[in-house]
């Protein structure tokens, strides 16, 4: 924005330096502008990409609208575009691809919510300002005509980018009640792009949050996930709690705001979530890892349920893990991630605490492979959300944690080189199994399966003779072998 003009006393001149920034950074902009106007239709790049534009940040997708209804996008895009999709037709919008840009071209629209309906009922729009006053907020609601080069901005738009202030184009009650979904949209550009609320639209959410209610549970999903995927998802956690948004979307983390009593018997277990979170996302190697944030974020939502105060001044949280896993998949459940996200989340939550029960390194190899073995493929994410669980203020005690965490984590790495520690399994397969004991295939050959993993996490690799002498001695104390026995 440094050499984009946004002072009010010259809106010329920001219009035209706005304009000469967009169309720097979109040129695949031009040619499907004059295939518009030379059918008689207006096209105009519209939105976030004239929004992230503006701030230096242009993708490969562009947005564009116009007044051709979507049978007369597809004619026009047919011949010129690589590739076009029009799965998104019945909203009003058309796909296509050209010179490695994306491009949705939706139609001028109108949309609002019946106050019983899940989904928007779209109707079609006849200008660009009509169209532009129902969008989210000022800084979403600025345009490019084309090929006319004007820049578009009924809202102020232009200036609240440079104030980096989120505001709505009509009332935040009207837009809110359009589209609901806009409240929590308004979290995720805090977190996203940094941004301040603007207090009147704070207020809105606060008074309208129960109205998220009628909003599906996919599309709040979607929104959650990109706001935590944010560079700093913190301010936008943070909105949602402060304007009981929270409360529809993840009700276990205002519930984590734990009254402190008189004695300062623990922390905020509120606070400590976002740190954690904080941490996690530092330890991230190649982007972005959802499975890790929502981890961080819920790995303590069993500690409200099982809080306890202890005889003598003491609190404590037994089997909040446990508790937080199951908890952690119902929620999660409910916003309908999928089965993986879910299962993994869940899996992270309950194994958080176990290293805790390391001390100073006393666990025999036996604990260190069932550690791995219990984290399976998760265990990076689990090394990450272990270490970033280790909050203390104290700074001995932090050095203390990390050099025990360093320790485990070598023990891991001198048994994987030792014992192939990422894929143990028993010495014998099935079919070994079978022909040792003599036995077909049947729930007996899995019972001596599971003998011999425990055998194998107990003891480490076994030779081929003893495992089998081990199998041999098993089977002579089940009771099938001796009814058998008994019977010869």
């Amino acid at each position: 924005m440094d050499d984009v003009s946004t002072s009010p006393s010259d809106p010329d001149l920001s219009a035209r330096a706005a304009a000469e920034r967009l169309l720097n950074l979109a040129p695949a902009a031009d040619g499907l502008a004059r295939r518009f106007a030379a059918a008689g239709h207006e096209l105009a790049l519209v939105g976030g990409s004239v929004r992230d534009g503006l701030l230096g940040r242009l993708g490969e997708d562009l947005d564009f609208t116009t007044d051709a209804r979507p049978p007369q996008v597809l004619e026009l895009v047919k011949g010129w575009a690589e590739a076009v999709w029009d799965v998104g037709i019945a909203f009003g919008t058309i796909g296509c691809q050209k010179d490695g840009y994306k491009l949705e071209i939706t139609t001028y629209r109108s949309e609002a919510y019946d106050r019983t309906s899940r989904k928007p009922a779209v109707s079609y729009g006849e200008t660009l300002e009509g169209d532009l006053i129902r969008r989210d907020f000022t800084v979403n609601a600025m345009a490019l005509r084309l090929p006319r080069r004007e820049f578009v901005d009924p809202h102020g738009g232009l200036l609240d980018l440079a104030k980096r202030t989120l505001r709505t184009p009509a009332t935040p009650e009207e837009s809110f009640s359009d589209d609901p979904l806009r409240m929590l949209r308004a979290a995720r550009f805090a977190a996203q792009l940094d941004f301040t609320v603007a207090p009147e639209v704070v207020g809105a959410m606060r008074e309208m949050a129960d109205r998220l209610k009628i909003v599906s549970a996919e599309r709040i999903r979607d929104e959650l996930t990109k706001l935590l995927l944010a560079g700093d998802p913190r301010p936008g956690l943070g909105l949602l709690t402060d304007t009981a948004l929270a409360e529809h979307v993840l009700p276990e983390l205002p519930k984590l705001r734990l009254e402190i009593d008189e004695h300062h018997r623990h922390k905020d277990v509120y606070e400590h979530t976002l740190t954690v979170l904080d941490r996690a996302i530092a330890l991230e190697d190649d982007g972005p890892d959802l499975v890790l944030r929502l981890a961080a974020l819920m790995h303590d939502v069993g500690k409200p349920r099982t809080r306890r105060f202890e005889p003598g001044g003491g609190v404590s949280f037994h089997h909040h893990e446990l508790v937080g896993a199951k908890m952690t998949k119902k929620r999660l459940r409910e916003l309908k991630y999928s089965n993986e996200i879910v299962d993994d989340v869940a899996r992270l939550v309950e194994l958080h605490l176990r290293f805790h029960g390391y001390g100073d390194g006393e666990w025999t190899d036996s604990a260190v492979r069932r550690y791995v073995r219990d984290a399976g493929p998760l265990l990076p994410r689990l090394h990450k959300l272990t270490r970033s669980d280790c909050t203390t203020r104290n700074r001995r005690k932090a050095a203390a944690l990390a050099a025990t965490y360093d320790s485990l984590e070598a023990r891991i790495e001198r048994l994987r080189q030792q014992e192939e520690l990422d894929a143990i399994r028993p010495d014998l397969d099935g079919n070994q199994i079978m022909r040792v004991l003599g036995v077909s295939p049947g729930p007996v050959v899995g019972r001596a399966y599971k003998h011999l993993l425990e055998l194998r996490l107990d003891q480490g690799p076994l030779e081929h003779d003893a495992a089998v002498s081990a199998l041999r001695e098993w089977w002579a104390a089940q009771p099938e072998h001796q009814d058998a026995a008994a019977a010869l």
